[in-house]
């Protein structure tokens, strides 16, 4: 699985260990991290206690889309219990189920994630990202500031009307199929087959990469 991250080459780096890269001036302020520190922060995901791995879909089509977008990823990786492990890249996609043209485009992303969470639990912290970027639920189709959903939970399989998992329309919205299969290649939609495979029958038209764009992976 790969996990995309927006470090730039020019920008200044370094290493793990808390040290300025090779080359930079060295700051007596800046202490070593204990090496038992560094591995424990690379292996943070086995501190959780039997996480499962979920697969969010981020959608935004109002306001400064790609911010909101990494505030997203941000605040649930900030959520306990919780790691983000992978991040797509962002796509720009027309409207689902509106008239062309009559909302601005969307950016859209997926994340999967390490949680000990329940699905419940994991519901209510997306919906609490939502609120706390002004999500307004004034029509169904309508323009949105951001869309957290939750589109697998381990192998769940649920026809609760609260949280239907995995999420019902999946497997014909290229804009989660498309992203999802970037980050991982052998993905499978529990009852529906590998995502390869149903993004082939559904197609990549009204989706683009947007390769200018990138969102951080949290560090």
């Amino acid at each position: 699985m790969t996990a995309f991250s927006s470090s730039s080459p020019s920008s200044p780096s370094s290493s793990s260990s808390g040290l300025p890269s090779n080359g930079a001036q060295s700051d007596p302020t800046v202490q070593p991290v204990p090496a038992s520190v560094v591995e424990q922060v690379d292996a943070a995901d086995v501190t959780l206690s039997n996480p499962k791995q979920a697969v969010l879909s981020l959608g935004s089509n109002l306001g400064n889309r790609l911010e909101t977008l990494q505030g997203a990823v941000d605040a649930l990786e900030d959520t306990p219990g919780l790691r983000v492990k992978a991040v797509s890249p962002v796509y720009e996609t027309e409207p689902w189920g509106v008239e062309p043209g009559s909302q601005p485009s969307y950016f859209n992303a997926v994340v999967v994630v390490k949680t000990t969470l329940p699905p419940s639990s994991l519901l209510e912290r997306g919906q609490a990202i939502e609120e706390a970027f002004d999500r307004v639920r004034e029509e169904r189709w309508g323009p949105r500031t951001i869309d957290v959903d939750i589109v697998t939970y381990a192998d769940v399989v649920s026809d609760d009307p609260a949280l239907t998992l995995p999420h019902p329309r999946a497997h014909e919205r290229a804009f989660v199929l498309a992203p999802w299969l970037d980050v991982d290649p052998e993905a499978r939609l529990p009852g529906r087959g590998p995502v390869s495979e149903l993004l082939a029958e559904v197609g990549r038209e009204g989706v683009r990469t947007r390769e200018d764009l990138e969102l951080r992976l949290p560090e």
